[in-house]
């Protein structure tokens, strides 16, 4: 049974987040995506916390529903959380991915972090606890719970980080570094750059959305294939790999920290350009923000292209809202395209069935032509990429600036 996961998003209690992000929109969306399981997002927060244990019940072992829903979307307890700490002489900050198998140790792990922070300040809170800590408190309230390093490679905030992180994962969790067995790959990255290392070969690579808006929950997901749904079957399948079929990944250069660079100065450079620069931005005289790619260079100890034994395969992909806007030269939330976005999806049933499962002759039929012939594209990889930095998303183009889209404008209006 094909199951798509997507274990981290957040809720209307983070910061920077969509007040529709509550736990009937989330039931909504992930239908429309096609998404099977989805995480219950923000945890540790008392308000949602709250909501989780009145509006939720549980539905197989350790995945719950939505009290009088009759969709088919599950819920798997996981929240982020932002670790800052000082250890080996050097600022830590890391954000850790917490699964939990049930309510009960929900609570535990909130009764205990509680004790340490404000949990209340925001969906994804701050404390001043080490990674390791963390780990150990989530552990003993429950043997089944996972810790996962999340977005490991982001510049700032994960456990590679090129500001703060480390340089690997037995400097960060020590003694406990077997019980970690994935990490998520971030929108900056993926698995290709991490078989690069040799060290995360036996690590399972995650990819989520990290969403905080309903329209972007499963733009990169993990593809399983389960016999029976469960909160264990899914942690069977991260520590094991048995039934992993693939992930759904963003472009790498999609996302925000893909390249070297200074937002404010507007420089951007590859590896090898920040390199020659001594990684000093030009314009400023300071050292540029060091991004995924370099930070992968730094820590890598095979060449580009190499692939290990048992790997994970994976599809790049765009979300249909984008690549229809781009069929239509139009922003991602205008009405034509936002029509034309649930007609396919009701037509199609999902957003993934439109990406990944329908033939090209029927989408041909069906779709219009431009919008097809952008899906068509993207399977094939055949996109354009300026790469993002420094907390700039890049941009990805499928269709060029000077080809013609009258036939999906003109539809659109039809």
């Amino acid at each position: 049974m094909r199951t798509i996961c997507d274990f981290h998003i957040h809720s209307q209690y983070a910061r920077a987040t969509s007040k529709a992000m509550n736990l009937e929109g989330l039931d909504e969306w992930a239908e429309k995506k096609g998404i099977s399981v989805i995480s219950s997002a923000d945890f540790t927060h008392p308000v949602w916390f709250s909501e989780l244990k009145s509006k939720l019940e549980e539905a197989e072992p350790g995945l719950y529903r939505l009290r009088g829903s009759t969709r088919a979307t599950r819920f798997i307890l996981t929240t982020e959380i932002s670790c800052i700490y000082s250890k080996g002489g050097a600022v830590r900050r890391i954000h850790l991915l917490l699964f939990a198998p049930s309510l009960e140790a929900v609570a535990k792990i909130n009764a205990e972090l509680g004790w340490r922070g404000n949990l209340k300040s925001d969906g994804r809170p701050i404390l001043g606890l080490d990674a390791l800590e963390v780990a150990k408190i989530v552990f003993a309230a429950d043997e089944r719970c996972l810790v996962v390093p999340a977005h490991a490679w982001t510049p700032w905030f994960s456990v590679f980080g090129s500001k703060s992180g480390f340089n690997s994962l037995e400097e960060c969790f020590e003694d406990l570094t077997p019980r970690i067995y994935a990490i998520e790959t971030g929108l900056s990255s993926d698995p290709a750059m991490n078989w690069r290392l040799s060290a995360l070969d036996n690590i399972t690579l995650l990819s989520n959305s990290d969403s905080h808006s309903l329209p972007k929950i499963g733009r990169e997901a993990n593809v399983f294939d389960l016999d029976a749904l469960s909160y264990d079957a899914i942690v069977e399948v991260i520590k094991t790999r048995k039934g992993f079929s693939y992930t759904v990944e963003f472009f790498p250069e999609e996302g925000k920290y893909h390249y070297d660079g200074h937002r404010l100065c507007h420089q951007r450079f590859s590896p090898v350009e920040s390199k020659a620069r001594n990684n000093i931005c030009p314009s400023c005289g300071k050292p540029l923000t060091i991004g995924v790619l370099n930070r992968v260079d730094e820590l890598a100890d095979r060449k580009e292209g190499a692939r290990p034994a048992g790997a994970v395969p994976y599809k790049s992909m765009i979300p249909l809202g984008e690549i229809i806007a781009d069929a239509m030269g139009q922003g991602t939330g205008t009405k034509q395209v936002v029509k034309e976005y649930e007609r396919l999806v009701s037509l199609f049933t999902s957003e993934f069935q439109v990406l990944l499962d329908i033939e090209e002759q029927e989408l041909r039929k069906i779709a219009l032509p431009e919008v097809a012939e952008g899906i068509m594209r993207v399977r094939e990889g055949k996109v354009r990429v300026e790469p993002g930095y420094d907390g700039e998303y890049g941009v990805i183009r499928i269709f060029g600036k000077d080809e013609d889209r009258t036939s999906a404008s003109q539809g659109a209006l039809l």
